[in-house]
């Protein structure tokens, strides 16, 4: 399955910051349990690559992607740990070479045209729009719509519940990239029914009209 449609078919992949290792398996079999079919682990904090690992090793039913990969050895190591996916804040020809030689389905972030029509020369054919609000969100996402329609977006950064809807209703955007669902202090407080119900609530904001 390529980035594109495992994004089409999610709809909602949560964007995940874990302090510790230990909280990644609760944490993902609560997505799955709300029916999310993806999550994106970043790299942002030395617990990273351990959840990566553990959620992949313990949890079924979810593609599991890392975040914030900067480096190709950064990309190296989530390969080898079995990530379906990787997902870069930028946007770089030697990030997606090795992306490519690695067989890794990648993910990267883009801000303007012609970062788009690098990545896009480059054969990929879904790309992440961050940080999404920071960077003019719905309206910059419509007006790409038209000149690049068969590119496939992913915007992610600051997106909730006021502007999901709106996000997937651009005909380009595959799914939404969002914190909201899991920010940090109820992963710490392990408050798995209220992440739960706020993945049901974003599921069903983000589905195309």
């Amino acid at each position: 399955m390529s980035v594109a449609d495992l994004m089409r078919r999610c709809r909602v992949v949560p964007v995940i910051v874990v302090e510790r290792p230990e909280d990644a398996v609760p944490l993902a079999r609560t997505f799955v349990e709300a029916g999310i079919g993806s999550i994106e682990i970043t790299l942002r904090t030395p617990a990273g690559m351990e959840a990566i690992r553990r959620t992949i090793g313990e949890v079924e039913g979810i593609a599991v992607g890392a975040g914030t990969v900067t480096t190709v050895d950064e990309l190296r190591d989530v390969h080898r740990l079995g990530a379906v996916f990787a997902v870069s804040p930028g946007c770089t020809r030697r990030m997606i070479d090795a992306a490519a030689g690695l067989g890794i389905a990648y993910l990267p972030g883009v801000v303007t045209p012609s970062e788009l029509m690098m990545a896009t020369e480059a054969g990929l054919s879904c790309l992440k729009f961050f940080p999404a609000e920071a960077s003019g969100g719905v309206p910059v996402l419509k007006a790409w719509s038209s000149v690049f329609p068969s590119v496939a977006m992913v915007p992610t950064g600051g997106i909730d519940t006021g502007n999901a809807a709106a996000y997937m209703a651009v005909p380009t955007v595959a799914a939404v990239g969002c914190s909201w669902v899991a920010p940090t202090a109820m992963i710490s407080s392990g408050d798995w029914p209220g992440i739960r119900a706020r993945c049901v609530k974003m599921l069903a904001l983000a589905q195309k009209p």
